[in-house]
């Protein structure tokens, strides 16, 4: 379980909310729970956003507790539970849940969930407190892949992002009964991550600057084969890769996530493509660049590969030495995507890990790829793979340079956004 972050730099509203006598007080959410079959999987989210020091209220609609009870929202939240506006009218709870709450998040969001919150309707306790929540709102859609691509959906869906909400896309996968396709609710641990990252951006004006905007990130390492069992690669997890990602999605962003051998949950609301050698991330890279706005090359592909794949394993012969392995260059996607930009406007950046003179060779990749921003660090065996910190520099094109200090990946990746979108069009 992550801890809530405290101490100075804490994010406004990720644990650091101040309360009426000045102390912290624990931020409040409201969640929503519609009547879906996935609303079970909303009791994780509820256990996680309460684990990890948040206040939460639950408001079910009256078909979510058909799916998950009444007695289970008020066991794992620590309050009464109510669809009904007329419970507790005394405390106006139709006007002060939504005036009260820091965070709004709606998960499972049915279609008729988003229908009536689309169009404003308030005919029961989470409508209305939608109608007046000032903060910021998240919905989570679950449901069948014809009914999220169905054109009335999919026009709520760009009504409620255009006011400022940000709209999860759902996963693929197994859905009801034996249907297979796009419409699972993410995984509960991905939206609390997602949850987090809104929460710590809080309800300003540029806290969903990369609303309508498309985003293609690279993740992990390559792996170039030498035989069926064998292969080049290197230490990268991923991890700095997916925390793009998610705080892409935090900040209202449509993502796809070209992921090079990762054992990491799919980030919610990304569209992910893997892949594994550095061939493959290329054209996958190559397809989706088209189509967006910013481009992050953010995955350690593999310089060189070998120059013959054996179709057997290569066996030790007693007595022999190995034959030489004769490598070959892979093709330079960041040199490449940057030579010749998919779309005018298109803002691109790749990293550099360097172990080095660090800000010497940086500087020099920088020029030699020609893309935006470099962000360039150190890295080694104990440093910076695997690890859940970064420490970087973020070199631009324009000459400038941007210390980002050992923290959290998450911040180094709202660090790498903040200067994308002011360089978007």
């Amino acid at each position: 379980m992550e801890p809530v972050e405290t101490g100075p730099g804490a994010a406004p509203g990720a644990g650091a909310a101040t309360g009426p006598g000045g102390g912290a007080r624990r931020p409040r959410v409201v969640l929503g729970v519609s009547g879906g079959i996935a609303a079970y999987k909303a009791c994780e989210l509820l256990r996680r956003l309460t684990e990890s020091g948040h206040d939460v209220r639950v408001v079910p609609t009256a078909s979510a507790l058909r799916f998950v009870g009444e007695p289970t929202w008020a066991a794992l939240s620590g309050h009464p539970v109510s669809p009904e506006v007329w419970d507790g009218v005394h405390e106006v709870p139709h006007v002060r849940l939504g005036q009260a709450a820091d965070l709004v998040v709606v998960a499972p969001a049915t279609a008729d969930t988003l229908a009536r919150a689309a169009h404003g309707l308030a005919d029961d306790l989470l409508t209305n407190t939608l109608l007046t929540a000032r903060c910021p709102v998240v919905f989570a859609p679950a449901m069948h892949t014809e009914m999220w691509e169905h054109p009335a959906t999919r026009e709520n869906v760009a009504t409620l992002r255009r006011r400022g909400a940000v709209v999860v896309e759902p996963a693929e996968g197994r859905l009801t009964g034996a249907d297979t396709g796009k419409g699972r609710l993410p995984d509960p641990a991905e939206l609390f991550a997602v949850c987090r990252r809104v929460l710590a951006r809080g309800a300003g004006a540029t806290a969903r600057d990369l609303a309508g905007r498309h985003v293609l990130i690279s993740a992990g390492g390559t792996r170039e084969p030498l035989d069926p069992v064998r292969f080049l690669g290197n230490r990268s997890s991923g991890k700095q890769g997916y925390a793009l990602a998610r705080t892409a999605v935090a900040r209202g962003a449509r993502v796809t996530l070209v992921a090079a051998n990762t054992a990491l949950p799919d980030p919610a609301g990304a569209r992910v493509v893997p892949v594994s050698t550095a061939r493959e991330l290329r054209e996958a890279v190559l397809a989706a660049a088209p189509a967006a706005d910013a481009v992050v090359m953010a995955a350690a592909v593999a310089d060189f590969r070998p120059g013959a794949y054996a179709a057997s394993k290569i066996k030790k012969v007693e007595g022999e030495e190995p034959a030489p392995i004769t490598l070959v260059r892979n093709p330079d996607v960041l040199a490449e995507i940057s030579a010749d930009r998919a779309r005018p406007g298109q803002v691109i950046a790749g990293f550099a890990a360097e172990t080095d003179d660090v800000l010497a060779g940086g500087r020099a990749k920088l020029a030699r790829k020609g893309c935006d921003l470099l962000v360039v660090n150190e890295v080694g065996e104990r440093k910076t793979f695997g690890a859940e910190e970064n420490e970087a520099v973020v070199l631009g094109a324009d000459g400038s340079t941007t210390p980002v200090p050992f923290g959290p990946k998450e911040a180094l990746a709202d660090t790498v956004w903040d200067l994308i979108a002011a360089r978007l069009p």
